[in-house]
Parts: C-alpha cells; sequence; structure tokens
C-alpha cells in the first residue's frame, strides 16, 4: 500500500507541473501577466483532479496539500522566466498530451485504491485527464481540445482502461500504469502527427470526440 501510494504521489505532482505549464503558456499567448500566468497553471494543473475527488466523495487533494499549487506556481514562473522565445508553437500541444496521458492514469488509480468499481475508476481517469485542458481553453479563448478533429478524449480512455483491465489481470500497479500512459501517449500522439480521428456521424465534421 506504501508503495501504491508513492506511485500515485509521484505521477500526481508530474502531471500537475506538466498541466500547469500548459496553462501557463496558454497564458503567455495571450501576453498575460504574472498573476494570470499563475492563476491560468493552478486552474490547468489541479481542475482534473479536483473534479475526480468531488465525484468519488474523496477530500480534494490539493486542499490539505497546497504543495501541489506551489508546483503550478513554479510551472508558471518557469514559463515566464523562460519567455515565450524558448518555446516552439507546438510545445503546448506535446506537453498537453503528456499531460493527458499521465493523468489517465492517475484518475484510474486513485478512484480504483478507494474502492471505485472498475468502469467508474476508467471514467474518472478520463475526466481528470481532460478537464483540466477544457477549463484552460475556455479561460484563454481557445478552441476547446474537445472540439479539434484529433483524438483527445479517446486516447485518455484507452490509457485508463488499458490501466484499470491490466491490473484485473493482476499486473503489478507500476507496470501497468507504465503501459497506460504509453498507449495514451501514443495514440495522441498519432493524432496529432497524423491527424488520427473516429468517423464522425453521418460524415465529416468539425468536432472529434
Amino acid at each position: 500500500m506504501d508503495r501504491l501510494a508513492a506511485t500515485l504521489t509521484v505521477l500526481d505532482y508530474a502531471a500537475v507541473a506538466v498541466f500547469g505549464a500548459t496553462g501557463a503558456l496558454a497564458a503567455a499567448r495571450r501576453k498575460h501577466d504574472i498573476v494570470t500566468f499563475g492563476f491560468f497553471a493552478a486552474v490547468t494543473g489541479v481542475g482534473g483532479g479536483t473534479l475526480r475527488d468531488l465525484l468519488i466523495g474523496a477530500p480534494v487533494f490539493w486542499v490539505a496539500r497546497p504543495q501541489y499549487l506551489v508546483v503550478c506556481l513554479v510551472a508558471a514562473a518557469a514559463v515566464w522566466i523562460l519567455g515565450p522565445k524558448r518555446f516552439r508553437g507546438s510545445i503546448l500541444t506535446w506537453l498537453d498530451a503528456v499531460g493527458m496521458a499521465a493523468y489517465a492514469v492517475v484518475g484510474a488509480l486513485k478512484a480504483s485504491s478507494l474502492g471505485v468499481p472498475p468502469f467508474s475508476a476508467v471514467v474518472m481517469g478520463v475526466l481528470t485527464a481532460t478537464f483540466g485542458g477544457v477549463i484552460r481553453d475556455v479561460l484563454a479563448h481557445e478552441p476547446s481540445v474537445l472540439l479539434q478533429r484529433e483524438l483527445y478524449v479517446t486516447p485518455a480512455l484507452a490509457g485508463a482502461a488499458t490501466f484499470v483491465v491490466l491490473g484485473l489481470m493482476g499486473t503489478p500497479t507500476i507496470p501497468a500504469g507504465i503501459a497506460g500512459f504509453m498507449v495514451a501517449l501514443c495514440i495522441r500522439a498519432g493524432a496529432i502527427l497524423w491527424k488520427w480521428s473516429l468517423p464522425g456521424f453521418g460524415g465529416p465534421v468539425d468536432a472529434d470526440s
């Protein structure tokens, strides 16, 4: 159980940091001030996990451990100090992909560790992975990640499901988590690089799942 808790904590901090950085980068693209950088980073970093905890009836993770917010603020400060010239246009997309893949596993792992049924744990993984990015895009007045042609929810679903199914088969947490992360990241990478998408209802559409 100690190993499970340690794995959850490491993945949680890593995902919060990456998503926090994407929030700060969104603020940078809009040329906001340093306070807004921090706000975007914090809301993006903890948004998905907050929704997860509220839905499963767990204490909201960052309330008792404000160091999660500190991680978001450090990510925002790093983006501010390094400046937009250090970041290529696609870095937000790739950081978001990494954060999404990590949070798909983190969300499913925490839900499973609290006794949430497998199917619901997968849903918690998807919500944890996607909700922070949705909030970020709304605040930045950017097109939502959910409305892109490239797959976004689908990689999170695949990653969370892979982790949960492997856990049910008796696979240790860390190998199952790595597998789930890689599945989500590889599918999302294919969507970014080669515009993978699912068929739309009735033919081509402008939005995707």
